[in-house]
């Protein structure tokens, strides 16, 4: 029992558990260590540039690579169905070094319209400073995106379900419009998780997730991760995240290491909750809209069945007079917590004013893009991370802040 067992095979609860650990030879610990130590020692041949390095070279400084991060990689890219992760900081560290590890001055990208705010920002200012060309296209209009490629066209990055509006892309159809232009497909798979969907295995190259929303799961460490090839990520680690030294704490990733032991399981409870919540909002009198994937009211709900086999735990609604409605529920919510950030296992909810979002994060130039964007967010949307809580409490908790 002291080596890795091999996970080919295995039920996603078993990776969930097992995949990247084996018991510690030394002390027979069955837990994943906690190796804190930023330096280790090596032979007198190791190199001092990471230059030299190889994947499978003994560790040298935490920065290159720790004995707990691997085996969190290891562990994701089994959930996932890849062949190498790496992880970050923060989802939005991963985010950036795939677009700086895959962009140059002069490529082209196009990225989803709406995405996580942060990566909206980030293309609307920081690349397009460094002489990247980024378009902005509602990508789940297969036909928009297929305008929307260049010659120079190196990366399509889509995000589905995306945050906030939780409107789909259909994933084996933009790997293909992607490829046939000769530029790779990275999926913003975090609202979705490996337990709903595997982008990789539905034709994408690269597969991005904030660990600091459901995998992690508990809202206590910041994580990111990017999965895919191993030949696509080598370069990736060494070129990139290594030098621009966003990697993660071993602590958060032992903490998220924890938190993935329990991922199919809360995944499951996330859903059961949600689609409760969901049918109760829907016939809630001062409710104007729900979107949910697990709702046949979706626009996509047909695509949601073809590419989720889990419908995850957020959901959108709309009110009348939304700002108004935010304050009370912001006064009078006692379970659920009236605060950002999402995947977690206890409920959060927050308002997200439309014209503020389209002022600052969200530049829709076209027409098209602005009706997709009036159909799903109206004036302004309440994101709903629904948690483990007793689905009961939740839905009392919603009656009464609601009132009538």
């Amino acid at each position: 029992m002291k080596n890795k067992q091999p996970m080919s095979g295995r039920g996603v609860q078993t990776l969930a558990i097992h995949a990247g650990e084996s018991p510690d030879p030394a002390t027979g610990a069955s837990a994943p260590n906690l190796v804190m130590s930023t330096t280790f020692v090596v032979g007198a041949d190791t190199g001092f540039s990471v230059e030299g390095m190889n994947e499978t070279d003994p560790f040298v400084y935490t920065r290159w690579g720790n004995p707990t991060i691997r085996q969190l990689e290891e562990k994701l890219a089994a959930l996932e169905g890849a062949e190498s992760a790496v992880a970050f900081a923060s989802g939005m560290a991963a985010a950036t070094a795939l677009l700086l590890h895959t962009l140059k001055a002069g490529d082209h990208a196009v990225v989803s319209d709406v995405a996580y705010a942060a990566v909206s920002e980030a293309t609307n200012e920081l690349f397009p400073g460094l002489g990247i060309e980024i378009t902005k296209t509602d990508t789940s209009d297969l036909d928009a995106l297929g305008e929307a490629l260049r010659p120079n066209t190196r990366l399509v990055y889509i995000e589905t379900p995306c945050n906030p509006l939780l409107r789909l892309t259909d994933i084996p159809a933009a790997a293909k419009i992607a490829h046939n232009a000769r530029a790779a497909l990275a999926v913003d798979s975090t609202f979705a998780t490996p337990i709903a969907t595997k982008p990789l295995s539905l034709g994408a190259d690269f597969v991005i997730h904030s660990l600091t929303k459901y995998l992690g799961g508990h809202g206590d460490a910041l994580g990111g991760v990017v999965l895919g090839r191993a030949a696509d990520l080598a370069p990736l680690r060494k070129k990139t995240a290594i030098r621009l030294g966003g990697a993660i704490s071993p602590f958060n990733a032992w903490l998220i290491l924890r938190g993935l032991a329990t991922l199919p399981l809360r995944m499951k409870a996330h859903e059961e909750n949600a689609l409760r919540a969901a049918a109760f909002l829907e016939n809630h009198p001062l409710v104007k809209k729900v979107i949910y994937p697990g709702l046949p009211s979706h626009p996509q709900h047909a695509l949601a069945r073809r590419q989720m086999r889990n419908f995850s735990g957020i959901i959108t609604f709309q009110t009348a007079n939304g700002r108004e409605t935010a304050a009370r529920l912001a006064e009078r919510l006692r379970i659920i917590h009236y605060a950002v950030s999402l995947g977690h296992h206890r409920s959060l909810l927050f308002y997200l004013h439309g014209e503020d979002l389209l002022k600052t994060s969200f530049k829709l130039a076209a027409p098209k893009q602005r009706e997709s964007w009036e159909q799903f967010a109206g004036e302004g949307i309440f994101r709903f991370s629904v948690g483990l809580e007793d689905a009961a409490d939740i839905i009392a908790d919603l009656e009464q802040a609601l009132g009538q």
